[in-house]
């Protein structure tokens, strides 16, 4: 969009004092919000309109996209909320096209009613999206961000959407992504890595925060290669179950780490959680990636459906085990 700006105010220590003057002469103002933060970003929307009584406030987000008439009832500072998949809804609303006319779209009509549009189809061309890097250089100070697995200072973004497993607890597939995974082509995100790297020569990693970047095997294994002639080292989600060829394919073109959802050791806490995962098979990849020098940042939850103190210490004895 045009003249935009992207504020994180967290990672920049930012405070309310230091947004509101910077919405004084803007008219379009798009939150992103979360079930946990909808109060704290409801107060902050109210401040912004105080601040400026003409500006249109949007909503995006997993809470809103599951919820639009609830979130529009919390608050009648805000205008309008993106349902789902929101790129091109949020940039018609920044065109300033009719409400009534852009899909994807929840809104509050002048006579106070809430209207939701039809459903905005999604996105299957994903080249279409613009790189998102330039907006990182232009907004951000990216050694402001930290992760424990990574190595500062990274760069991390997407290189497709959606995750095709059906795992119940996972918020994303559910609510913004879909359960298609849906990917930019190599050479698309080839593009971007190059103007990333003459952009930040001090990024020492890239984390590629796809739900599931080994969900296409000839794909990664494609990427993996192109990013090898670049020379740069790399990370990605992944599940437990990527052959040992494809593996060595990654290793040996500058994959360093898997973020891996192992969630359990108990078999049938897996099916409870439809996660489509062998425990047997989790123990092999994860040998594999031992023997070939990949690191793992493994994540697990206790309390899935079926749990008990006995699962809670099974679980505890295959993470150490492995």
């Amino acid at each position: 969009v045009e003249g935009s700006k992207l504020i994180d105010a967290p990672p920049h220590r930012l405070g309310l004092n230091d947004v509101l003057p910077q919405v004084r002469d803007r008219d379009l103002v798009v939150l992103h919000t979360s079930t946990p933060s909808f109060s704290s970003d409801v107060r902050t929307v109210r401040a912004l309109k105080e601040a400026n009584p003409r500006l249109k406030i949007g909503m995006i987000g997993a809470k809103v996209a599951v919820d639009p008439a609830g979130s529009l009832q919390a608050c009648d500072a805000i205008d309008f909320v993106a349902r789902n998949e929101f790129d091109f809804t949020v940039k018609e609303v920044a065109e300033g096209r009719d409400f009534g006319r852009i899909a994807g779209l929840s809104f509050r009509s002048a006579d106070g009613r809430i209207v939701h549009n039809e459903e905005r189809a999604l996105l299957h061309n994903m080249d279409e999206l613009p790189f998102v890097s330039p907006v990182y250089k232009r907004d951000l100070v990216i050694e402001n961000y930290f992760i424990g697995y990574l190595r500062p200072p990274y760069l991390s973004f997407y290189t497709g959407r959606g995750c095709k497993s059906r795992c119940t607890f996972c918020l994303w597939p559910q609510t913004v992504g879909g359960h298609a995974y849906r990917t930019r082509s190599v050479g698309h995100v080839i593009d971007e890595l190059k103007w990333s790297m003459n952009a930040f020569p001090q990024v020492k990693e890239v984390f590629f925060d796809d739900d599931t970047l080994t969900d296409n095997l000839p794909r990664v294994e494609e990427l993996a290669r192109e990013i090898g002639k670049l020379g740069i080292e790399w990370a990605c989600n992944a599940k437990g179950n990527v052959p040992r060829s494809t593996l060595k394919v990654m290793r040996d073109n500058g994959l360093r780490l898997f973020v891996v959802g192992y969630e359990t050791g108990n078999q049938q806490i897996l099916h409870n959680i439809k996660k489509g995962m062998r425990v047997d098979v989790a123990k092999q990849f994860t040998k594999d990636c031992h023997e070939l020098g990949i690191k793992i940042h493994g994540t697990f939850i206790l309390g899935l459906p079926g749990e008990t103190r006995e699962t809670i210490q099974e679980t505890i004895k295959f993470a150490t085990e492995i």
